[in-house]
């Protein structure tokens, strides 16, 4: 409870619900959430707007797909930016690429990332698995992967640097497990990494 607040004013400010601008700003400043680098104009009314990161990668296979056996799964293949820094995605093409902010969530922090109308409109899909779990990053930040894909017929040109996407930040009463100490997970990538599904899924 903060000075001049009532009981009541501080159960509804510590209510579980979506973070707004100034309960956002209030995660940063108390060490709940983590944003490397932070910009305060990233901040949003109801969301957190995060960054083309300057690296991506084209998910290329040579065969069918089996989840289970790691041989099979695509290959990541680094795509260079084109003479003016823009980092081109074919049509149909999907492209894993970092945020370039590292984010890290507290045990009492959930998180969802989802596309802005701005690129929907442009026929881009920015995220294909938005769910931030409690405690993602939270020991050194973790940068997010975005899975890329473009659905119209000629190629989109997008800019590093840029804001592609929102994350919206939620306040829960806090989970039993913090998703870093789950098995086979991404809380600690601070670079794209590739599929950990087959380290548990099995053949049967």
């Amino acid at each position: 409870m903060t000075f001049g607040e009532t009981a009541d004013q501080a159960r509804k400010r510590s209510r579980p619900g979506i973070l707004t601008d100034r309960a956002i700003r209030r995660a940063l400043g108390a060490g709940e959430l983590r944003v490397d680098p932070f910009d305060p104009a990233l901040v949003r009314p109801a969301a957190l707007s995060l960054r083309l990161g300057h690296e991506a990668f084209s998910l290329v296979t040579t065969g069918p797909v089996d989840v289970a056996d790691r041989s099979t799964h695509p290959e990541l293949v680094p795509k260079e930016p084109d003479g003016r820094g823009r980092l081109t995605v074919e049509p149909g093409e999907v492209v894993l690429a970092p945020t370039l902010e590292k984010i890290g969530l507290s045990g009492n922090l959930a998180g969802l990332v989802d596309g802005t109308s701005d690129y929907a409109r442009l026929g881009i899909s920015v995220v294909l698995c938005g769910q931030v779990s409690p405690g993602f990053g939270h020991e050194t930040g973790a940068v997010l992967t975005l899975e890329i894909v473009n659905h119209l017929r000629h190629p989109v040109l997008l800019y590093p640097g840029v804001r592609i996407c929102n994350l919206m930040l939620f306040a829960s009463a806090g989970s039993e497990l913090s998703y870093g100490t789950m098995p086979h997970n991404y809380s600690s990538d601070h670079a794209v990494v590739a599929s950990r599904l087959a380290d548990h899924v099995r053949y049967h």
